[in-house]
């Protein structure tokens, strides 16, 4: 009885109830998009008279500076193979296999999406399985609570939640979905892809013809993903990222990071270490801190286009070599699935599930 007690009283820690409309800001939101998109007031109060309050998503940006301040004791101790770290579990051959599969299943579509916005068929698919294992993992936090969480409570991003908060509730009304029933990420990203609300609404395609975009069906997301490379500036048939050698086992030379552009006349020293990279415009230097050396590479304007889906050198890299290793494994003869194993999505609840 004792046990039952824990743990209902831990349940309720965690999905503690909360009426935002008591909330002066909330008001003042509810106020404001009533008003400006004709939403009626009172379904809005009812929305925001009870909600979970997400303590987790909460803690994670809170926690942000203290994280700031462990990475500066880490490069104070030189700690090395954070790279290793990050890809362990993220570009594996498996993975690799289950895009190979996944594109082979979707053909027709990544065919079109190709032909339309210029983004090879492996990158779209290692976007997929980095963010979702290809609709395995979606998200369990209840997006409507999330943002409504990370809107009102302080953090340092509140401004850019409320908006995604408000982008959400008119998406979900336009589509005539309950909000309440949508899960996604800590962030509040949604479906295969992980699109934010705004994103959704900015870049989300209608590609099967049914009159809604979703973020669930594997159509709309590999043309939308297709489409937010593209309008982000995706350079067709150009080059995205090769690896270089330098002298040393670890590389200060020059700032790293995609944010930074060099003319490779003025990186003295530094070569593509596999021959010829038929690349001329700037480039960045893209360090990965691996636990013996640090790898380095040139990343072109494909591999920063990459990190306008997600801010992180690190993850443009894990899409490039996720990419590449799919590419390896597509089969030449195109016409038939890599294996038996079929992948397709299974709406329920909300939820995708793989057969």
């Amino acid at each position: 009885m004792k046990i039952v007690i824990l743990l209902f009283l831990l349940f309720s820690l965690i999905l503690e109830a909360k009426d935002y409309t008591k909330n002066k800001q909330t008001q003042k939101f509810i106020d404001e998009i009533s008003k400006t998109h004709q939403l009626d007031k009172e379904y809005l109060q009812q929305l925001f008279s009870d909600v979970e309050y997400q303590k987790t998503p909460l803690r994670l940006y809170d926690g942000l500076n203290h994280k700031k301040k462990k990475e500066k004791i880490v490069r104070k101790k030189k700690w090395h193979g954070s790279w290793d770290r990050y890809a362990r579990h993220k570009v594996t051959n498996k993975r690799a296999k289950d895009g190979v599969n996944f594109i082979q299943t979707h053909k027709s579509t990544f065919e079109k999406v190709e032909k339309e916005f210029g983004v090879p068929c492996e990158y779209i698919a290692a976007i997929i399985g980095i963010e979702t294992v290809y609709g395995k993992h979606l998200g369990n936090f209840p997006v409507f609570d999330t943002l409504t969480t990370l809107a009102f409570e302080k953090n340092r991003r509140n401004d850019f939640f409320k908006e995604q908060l408000k982008e959400f509730i008119l998406l979900t009304h336009k589509d005539n979905i309950d909000p309440k029933s949508i899960q996604g990420s800590y962030a509040g990203a949604i479906g295969l892809g992980q699109f934010m609300p705004s994103s959704y609404i900015d870049y989300g395609i209608d590609f099967n013809n049914d009159n809604k975009v979703d973020m669930l069906d594997a159509e709309d997301v590999i043309a939308s993903i297709g489409n937010y490379l593209h309008k982000h500036g995706w350079e067709t048939d150009q080059e995205v990222a090769t690896r270089v050698s330098y002298e040393g086992k670890r590389f200060d030379k020059h700032k790293t990071g995609f944010k930074i552009s060099y003319n490779r006349k003025d990186l003295k020293g530094i070569k593509p270490k596999f021959g010829k990279w038929d690349y001329h415009e700037e480039v960045r230097l893209i360090k990965l801190s691996k636990r013996r050396y640090d790898e380095l590479w040139y990343g072109a304007h494909n591999f920063y286009v990459i990190t306008r889906y997600n801010n992180s050198s690190y993850y443009a890299m894990s899409i490039h070599q996720l990419a590449e290793k799919i590419k390896k494994q597509l089969p030449s003869d195109s016409t038939t699935l890599a294996s038996n194993q079929h992948i397709s999505i299974v709406k329920n609840n909300n939820q995708d599930t793989i057969d």
